[in-house]
């Protein structure tokens, strides 16, 4: 079904990215790429200035391996980690790079994301390509 797949995940303990691999497994081509992918906010440079030096790169290089860990679980998948504003780099990304899929995991929407939008919602709504939310 599909060639080239965007898994977008949180990093962190409480989030499962395994129902995500799944899907991207089960829609997938023979031969398809993966490519996990991992977005950290920008910190202001109005902040960046309080933290200790290598406190960024220190958050860097632990995302980076975390990412890394995460991803080992669907086999041949590359890994890319990127700082910005994640429902506008996924989209951006996926279209630079010929991304037919994306599969990407949803919280249950609250309140907050009637009014300022959650980054799946973004995705759904902006991507040129198909979009596979996992619930």
């Amino acid at each position: 079904m599909y060639k080239n797949i965007l898994v977008p995940v949180l990093i962190g303990e409480d989030h499962d990215t395994q129902p995500s691999f799944l899907a991207a497994r089960t829609l997938a081509d023979e031969g398809a790429n993966f490519t996990v992918l991992h977005v950290m906010e920008a910190i202001p440079s109005f902040v960046a200035t309080q933290l200790p030096k290598d406190a960024l790169d220190r958050s860097r290089d632990h995302a980076e391996k975390a990412l890394i860990k995460s991803a080992a679980a669907l086999p041949g998948a590359s890994t890319h980690l990127a700082v910005g504003h994640a429902g506008r780099f996924i989209v951006d990304y996926a279209e630079e790079h010929g991304v037919d899929c994306i599969i990407i995991a949803s919280h249950r929407p609250g309140i907050e994301d009637y009014f300022l939008g959650s980054t799946a919602a973004r995705v759904v709504r902006h991507a040129q390509c198909a979009v596979h939310v996992i619930r």
